[in-house]
């Protein structure tokens, strides 16, 4: 403070001569940024707090990174994020989650991740049928899927279905449940529930209303997946917004552990398993070094919670149920050296080791990220307070003088991972690359954060073969329509600069994490933050969306008040995303209010109402759950 008023006197005398002037201008400019935090001066924005996952495949799916040309079979359980391509072949299906959102893919659909990050969900489907089910939005949020011809914004929970037809000039929304806004030609349209509306044409859209047609083979696919995910006993353990957590029931059990809480087993593993050795290393930005597992299941235990070595045997310790952990790229800790080089010897080169923090270990990310994030993202996936994550902070950093962590799996003896570098960087399985190390060597190895090792191309496309199908070229070059406008494309690998240290801002006073709900109990009861599709999460005051229905004296009302006030992102307001970056998508045109289109989109709703039929059975009919005090108690660990 005391140099900011000295500054401050210094400016004052400078400017009261005509020579000080140039040097007061200066000094001016320094007050300014000394007023800037930190942060904001040095601090890159954090990754996002969530991801895609591609749960389920059958046929021919392919899948091409962001900026990357080539496409490549695409593997379960790769993390997807902003820019990433997928492509579902004839008489093939894929099936993705964002936490408790469910996207579906049916036979020669196109789809590409716009953007994905805490608040925005944005698809363009160039081709072919997708079904979204979304069981809770928060204000703010955008769900949005963009086609050729329209913009379709899901501004409720609800079940949609969205069509485009192989010349890109129609699109059909299907409205099982929930309600969205169509905006394309210079109008908007609502789509509210049991509505099937028909947009054609691109300039100028021609709208049909219908009702909700039978169900198809896709639509009852979609809705035997929902109702497997509904009966997921592991929903009354973690959060539905935990990507993964729906295939834990069919491959492992809970049971309760001293200290622990409830506990995650797999049962379906080798004597000899142990976690993070099953799969392979890829680079995703911007995260970089990102573990994909081999498991069918193995998604959520290895990017969220901890790992612990109880009865000799591995548990997956899913840490405190909040509304939104948030997505760690592979929460290890590696040994063996750091900086240039590394000091583990594997076959003559040098090689990676690395093993699984157990419960109550801090993870320090590799990659930029600011201190606040580090709080988030260590006491969303484990019981630890803000003085222990920012003690071992201190520690990566050099920033005291105190003594170095002790972690518990770097001693048990199936704990330690280590292959070579060529595996580790070339996406090679690790299971069948394995080194052998010194087990006491490994014990006493220096842990590092930083993992200096350089992405290939490789690393980026990951285990998937090479294959030749993929999207027709007139479907990869149709563009789109977007009300949201989104980051710009990423790069090829090789344009883009090498990999530094990571670096986090300086401690400063930890701020209180920003946690997405508020904590609950651990014991074995079904809680209200993990069941977002049955009651609404608890969040501050006025927060939360309510479900209305729809009111039938306004039928094509654009939104409810707090949709029409979100704030939109526009081309003026983004310089850093030019328009001319992003062909494939198109802004869409500013829409005007025609006196003559309210009256006939009046007429046609009035029609659909009175074809309506009088009763209908809800097409995702709420399911009964058993009160708390009746829910499925843990088993006890097996005595060994």
């Amino acid at each position: 403070m005391c140099g900011v008023l000295q500054l401050y006197r210094t400016w004052k005398e400078n400017m009261k001569t005509p020579k000080g002037l140039a040097v007061g201008i200066f000094l001016a400019g320094l007050l300014l940024m000394l007023q800037v935090p930190p942060a904001v001066l040095a601090q890159d924005p954090d990754p996002s707090s969530r991801v895609a996952r591609l749960n389920y495949s059958s046929g021919s799916v392919s899948f091409q990174p962001g900026g990357e040309g080539d496409w490549v079979q695409a593997v379960s359980n790769r993390p997807l994020t902003t820019g990433d391509n997928l492509w579902s072949d004839k008489d093939s299906r894929a099936e993705l989650h964002v936490g408790s959102t469910a996207i579906r893919m049916d036979s020669e659909t196109s789809l590409t991740f716009l953007e994905l990050d805490d608040h925005v969900v944005q698809l363009r489907l160039s081709a072919g049928s997708v079904i979204v089910r979304v069981k809770h939005i928060d204000d703010g949020d955008t769900y949005e899927i963009d086609t050729p011809n329209l913009a379709f914004d899901l501004q409720r929970s609800g079940v949609y279905r969205v069509d485009v037809n192989a010349d890109g000039n129609e699109t059909v929304t299907t409205v099982w449940s929930g309600r969205g806004e169509a905006t394309g030609g210079g109008d908007s349209y609502t789509v509210i529930a049991g509505q099937r509306a028909r947009f054609s044409g691109t300039d100028q859209l021609d709208h049909e209303i219908d009702q909700l047609p039978g169900r198809d083979d896709f639509d009852q696919w979609a809705l035997g997946r929902d109702q497997r995910e509904d009966r997921a006993e592991s929903a009354n353990y973690i959060s539905a917004e935990m990507t993964g957590y729906e295939d834990l029931d069919d491959y492992g059990r809970w049971q309760y552990v001293a200290d622990y809480g409830p506990v995650w087993y797999p049962t379906q593993v080798a004597a000899e398993w142990a976690p993070y050795r099953y799969g392979h290393w890829v680079w995703i930005a911007p995260w970089g070094w990102t573990w994909v597992e081999d498991e069918p299941w193995g998604f959520a235990p290895f990017h969220y919670g901890r790992w612990a070595f109880v009865e000799r045997r591995w548990c997956w310790v899913p840490g405190p149920v909040v509304v939104r952990p948030v997505y760690a790229p592979a929460l290890v800790a590696f040994v063996g050296g750091g900086g240039s080089h590394f000091s583990i010897a594997i076959g003559g080169g040098p090689g990676v080791a690395w093993f699984p923090l157990a419960p109550g270990e801090v993870y320090v990310p590799p990659y930029r990220v600011s201190h606040a994030y580090v709080n988030n993202v260590n006491i969303t996936n484990t019981r630890v307070n803000v003085t222990q994550v920012t003690n071992v902070y201190n520690i990566y950093n050099n920033t005291t003088n105190v003594t170095r962590v002790t972690y518990a799996n770097q001693r048990v003896p199936s704990g330690v991972t280590a292959v070579s570098r060529e595996t580790f960087v070339n996406a090679r399985p690790v299971s069948r690359n394995l080194a052998q190390v010194d087990a006491r060597q490994m014990a006493e190895a220096r842990v590092t954060r930083n993992l200096e090792v350089q992405p290939a191309k490789a690393s980026v496309l990951g285990a998937g073969q090479p294959v030749a199908m993929r999207p027709p070229a007139r479907v990869m070059e149709r563009s789109v329509i977007a009300r949201h406008n989104p980051p710009p494309p990423r790069v090829p690998l090789e344009q883009r600069p090498a990999t530094r240290n990571a670096r986090i801002e300086s401690p400063q006073p930890a701020p209180q994490p920003e946690v997405r709900g508020k904590e609950t109990s651990r014991a074995p009861q079904p809680s209200p933050a993990a069941r977002p599709d049955e009651r609404p999460i608890p969040r501050a005051p006025g927060s939360a969306r309510t479900q209305e229905a729809p009111p039938a004296s306004r039928p094509q009302e654009s939104a409810r008040p707090e949709q029409r006030s979100r704030p939109r992102s526009s081309p003026a307001a983004e310089g850093a995303r030019p328009e001319s970056n992003r062909p494939l998508v198109r802004p869409a045109p500013p829409v005007q209010n025609k006196p003559e289109h309210q009256q006939t989109e009046e007429r046609k709703f009035r029609t659909w109402q009175e074809q309506r039929p009088k009763t209908e059975a809800p097409p995702h009919p709420p399911e009964k759950h058993p009160p708390a005090e009746h829910a499925p108690q843990p088993q006890k660990p097996d005595k060994q």
